[in-house]
């Protein structure tokens, strides 16, 4: 994909970004880590707050590709480095601030090559970071059968998902992503075949979530994260669906370095819904690393 193609996808507009910088109390010379920097756009807002230096990481290559361009303006008041946020090692540093905004961004699901919407016709890739080798394509052709109907269950919430599994087991091997969800939509009830959403895209949820162990890697990185703030450092995070806002929630309640902040989930403005619907189904928690 071309540079100037990869900048315009990865062009997203920021959710909550208001809400982030009040939230993570931005001071000047602090020193701020982007989990999920993407295209960008959180950590535009925090170098632009005051005279901060941040640390950007991203799994996704092609995000990280992005921001560099984005953020070229702040020169060496950013550094970029390509991690998943549960194996990142900040060493002795410490920062005042952690912003992670969970999930698929709309770029990642506008890039057909990628894999990880039946809008297009793709390969089944949807790994996060293709470094890895599982895709969705090892895990729908060779898992089996009960396996694939727990994640559809516990990661997508389906409660057709041993039909569906079923079905997907009788029919493969799969290629693309248009294949699947075909394959998907006729197993299910007509009803519910054309009901308010695609009956596929729990599916793909699920399947997304399995073969990037999402869930296990936010705990592993909550966990984690917590050591690397300073004394009335911050901690925030975004999430979309309710499986990370419940680990989030609770591991944030149940740290004993963790202050809470945000008795509920802080959500989008119905003007910011309008201009951003991606906004809709945002949760922003924060919690503040006790005093020493």
């Amino acid at each position: 994909m071309r540079d100037d193609v990869l900048e315009v996808a990865f062009a997203h507009v920021p959710v909550l970004s208001q809400e982030v910088v009040e939230g993570l109390a931005i001071k000047s010379q602090g020193h701020y880590l982007d989990a999920t920097v993407g295209g960008g756009g959180h950590s535009a807002l925090i170098l632009a707050a005051a005279d901060v230096t941040v640390m950007a990481i991203d799994q996704d290559d092609q995000a990280l590709t992005a921001a560099q361009e984005k953020l070229a303006e702040f020169g060496d008041g950013v550094q970029f480095q390509q991690s998943n946020f549960a194996h990142f090692e900040p060493g002795d540093i410490k920062f005042d601030g952690i912003l992670a905004d969970l999930g698929v961004s709309s770029a990642q699901f506008d890039i057909a090559e990628r894999g990880f919407s039946f809008r297009h016709t793709a390969p089944l890739d949807m790994r996060m970071d293709r470094r890895q080798d599982l895709t969705a394509a090892d895990a729908i052709n060779y898992w089996e059968e009960a396996k694939l109907a727990e994640i559809f269950y516990l990661y997508g919430e389906e409660r057709l998902s041993r039909r569906i599994a079923r079905r997907i087991v009788e029919k493969r091997p799969f290629q693309t992503t248009t294949e699947l969800a075909e394959t998907i939509a006729y197993s299910v009830p007509p009803k519910y075949r054309y009901g308010r959403i695609h009956p596929a895209t729990r599916v793909f949820q699920a399947l997304r979530i399995a073969v990037n162990q999402e869930l296990t890697v936010l705990e592993t990185f909550i966990d984690k994260a917590q050591n690397w703030l300073k004394p009335e450092g911050r901690i925030a995070i975004i999430s979309f669906h309710s499986l990370e806002d419940r680990i989030v929630k609770h591991r944030f309640k149940e740290s004993p370095l963790l202050k809470v902040l945000t008795k509920k989930p802080i959500i989008a403005q119905d003007s910011e819904v309008k201009q951003n619907p991606r906004s809709r189904s945002a949760k922003l928690r924060i919690a503040e690393r006790w005093m020493e």
